[in-house]
């Protein structure tokens, strides 16, 4: 697995997998690891730390990566004033309840300025920050995103976003709970943005059909 042009290694972390993900990451020439914690973050952590590359990208395993995506972390690492990023983010399809979260999620990355889906950075900055903060069940990318960037600038480095490189991220959780569910579900939202709360994370998150 890769990108042409890139020497790319690929680790595949299988949570709680009950199908052939693991033996078809395998076939594709992917490092496999298990890791069954209901946490976001022990799982991405789990991932970074079997990586042996200088630079970690992690993405959820329901996203697709733009065929110009490595060109683009290039590009921006050469300009020498980045620290690393985050990536704009296209839904697999579109309608108005999807949308209407979609502003939601657009107010967050606003009021921190970062934006997530998929974290490009150095492997020593990555460490420095100490990965993903495992106390943490849901928000952990934004916690992340946040930590880069005041990181970033301390150093006279800024947070970058992939514009040119979007990623498409699987519609399935709409798919299962509704379009309009996360705007229905208000007090369930506010608990998840807590970061903290374990049962609303495995409501939407861990114990989400697969």
């Amino acid at each position: 697995m890769g990108s042409p042009g890139y020497a790319t290694e690929t680790v595949v972390v299988l949570n709680r997998c009950t199908d052939r993900t693991g033996q078809i990451a395998r076939d594709f020439g992917a490092r496999t690891h298990e890791c069954d914690a209901k946490n976001l973050s022990v799982v991405r952590n789990a991932g970074a730390r079997l990586a042996t590359g200088r630079t970690i990208v992690t993405i959820d395993a329901d996203s697709v990566m733009a065929p110009n995506t490595f060109a683009e972390m290039q590009r921006h690492f050469e300009r020498g004033d980045v620290i690393g990023g985050g990536a704009m983010i296209h839904p697999e399809r579109m309608s108005l309840g999807i949308a209407a979260t979609g502003v939601l999620l657009a107010y967050l990355a606003l009021r921190y300025q970062v934006s997530a889906g998929m974290f490009w950075l150095p492997r020593d900055v990555f460490e420095a920050l100490g990965g993903f903060d495992e106390s943490l069940v849901s928000v952990e990318d934004i916690d992340f995103a946040v930590r880069l960037r005041r990181y970033g600038r301390a150093r006279r480095k800024r947070f970058a976003t992939l514009w040119n490189a979007p990623i498409t991220t699987s519609c399935r959780k709409f798919d299962h709970f509704g379009d309009w569910f996360v705007l229905k579900h208000f007090a369930l939202a506010r608990d998840l943005l807590g970061g903290r709360d374990q049962r609303a994370a495995n409501t939407f998150f861990y114990d989400f059909p697969r």
